[in-house]
């Protein structure tokens, strides 16, 4: 199946210690939750239900603030049973050493901090709470106490665009695993709040593909931007961050939202309700929502409908939704224009999203065989890489006349696979994004000083 869902982001609360101006959930400062809320007997059962179609997802729990929920910990262990790989998306201002214990005792795979900027009046502004920046912090290092592997995640806007790098430095530095670099979609609180420009946009994730390989213990991501996969292309076809990054915006198609209330949307940045864990199964949401089928063969509008790289990219449904009124229109972000009359390129990520592969009609197709070591190490890759890597390695013994998988072959493709140093010819020169104020255009009022 084409189609599965890799990654699920469940808003489990509203509720929150933090008043941030970006929150597109538009989360509340308040003690308890509003009545509409899942109960917990409710989220049991809709783990059950998303477990029938892929128990083996990426589950994100968060909110608000997910450590807020009092069944946060028994949730997750319930999730993590069932083979979920769970990870906590929090501000980590709540994060003692008894709450690290209890993550690690409750199955939790990671956890997502954020951190908006290196200046701690300036993350905190943003944030909505003075001493915000140093809880966080003293949060990771109780993290790091247990050894539960935690992720950074910083949110661009105009006043910390010129920090990235030094806080991609801190990060690796602090022992992050991830450093996600999330581009904002103007919604819910945050839809007041000035965007970074396009050209802006693309500078940064220009900037984003020269750091890869950087930190040998830190991947560096960009979050809501599928325009990366285009510059990665552009910079080389080959590259092996493609070979595990699965093509194109995933709303829709691999990743979905579940809101507080067990309403089902594309993506956290999409309002749009596909239906209700409450009144319908998520099989049944999954599989037959008009919405999603509209997601998984689009017909965009604009230039992304003409651009070769609508399968590899496709746009960001959210920003086309947020500014235009039309998840299917073309993304307003993006500054490439395409040329007339190209075809759509197809890579092995596409094929594997968009079931376009015809292998199996060409008369040299031949069955691969897979040696039960090898088939059992692809069965430890997490799934949502796992079809890519089957793919690329079935493509390579076909290509090369190799008879048999062996685990053997399997190293010697990781290895293959794993170089992600960019093409040194695409990008010689460089550097952080450094704006000046005075081209920021409207400014927030969290300017930095």
């Amino acid at each position: 199946m084409s189609f599965e869902p890799y990654v699920i982001s469940w808003n489990l609360t509203k509720r929150c210690n933090l008043r941030c101006a970006h929150c597109y959930l538009d989360a509340t400062f308040r003690d308890h939750g509003a009545p509409a809320e899942l109960t917990p007997e409710e989220c049991l059962k809709t783990v059950d239900d998303l477990a029938e179609v892929n128990p083996q997802a990426v589950l994100i729990l968060t909110g608000g603030e997910p450590l807020l929920r009092p069944d946060i910990f028994s949730l997750s262990r319930y999730a993590a049973d069932k083979g979920f790989m769970v990870v906590l998306g929090t501000n980590g201002i709540s994060i003692s050493d008894s709450v690290a214990r209890k993550l690690v005792d409750a199955r939790v795979s990671g956890v997502g901090v954020s951190i908006d900027s290196l200046k701690p009046e300036n993350h905190d502004n943003f944030r909505g709470l003075p001493g915000a920046w140093e809880r966080s912090l003293k949060g990771i290092e109780a993290l790091k106490r247990v050894g539960l592997p935690f992720q950074i995640s910083t949110s661009i806007t105009t006043w910390n665009l010129k920090e990235i790098g030094e806080i991609a430095d801190f990060a690796s530095n602090l022992g992050a695993s991830v450093f996600n670099v999330f581009f904002l979609v103007c919604t819910g609180r945050g839809q007041d709040l000035t965007d970074i420009t396009p050209e802006q946009y693309e500078e940064t994730l220009k900037f984003i593909y020269s750091i890869q390989g950087k930190y040998p213990t830190m991947m560096v991501r960009p979050k809501c931007a599928p325009h990366f996969k285009r510059i990665v292309h552009e910079a080389d076809p080959e590259s092996p961050i493609l070979k595990g990054y699965v093509a194109a915006c995933r709303a829709g198609t691999n990743y979905f939202r579940i809101t507080p209330e067990g309403d089902v949307t594309p993506c956290p940045y999409m309002p749009t309700k596909v239906g209700n864990v409450r009144e319908k199964s998520f099989k049944v949401i999954w599989e037959t929502s008009s919405v999603f089928q509209q997601l998984r063969k689009p017909v965009y509008e604009g230039k992304c409908e003409t651009c070769k790289y609508k399968l590899i990219c496709g746009g960001c449904r959210a920003r086309a939704l947020a500014s235009k009124g039309d998840m299917l229109n073309e993304d307003p972000w993006c500054v490439y224009e395409p040329e007339a009359g190209q075809k759509p390129l197809v890579n092995i990520e596409t094929a594997v999203k968009f079931g376009l592969d015809e292998d199996a009609a060409d008369p040299n197709w031949q069955q691969v065989r897979w040696e039960p070591e090898a088939e059992s190490m692809l069965d430890k890759i997490p799934f949502f890489v796992r079809p890519i890597v089957q793919k690329y390695t079935e493509a390579y013994v076909r290509k090369n006349g190799i008879p048999v998988i062996t685990m053997e072959l399997m190293r010697e493709l990781k290895e293959k696979r794993m170089g992600n140093m960019p093409n040194p010819n695409f990008l010689s020169k460089v550097s952080p994004p450094k704006f000046p104020i005075s081209d920021m255009g409207d400014k927030t009022s969290l300017s930095p000083s």
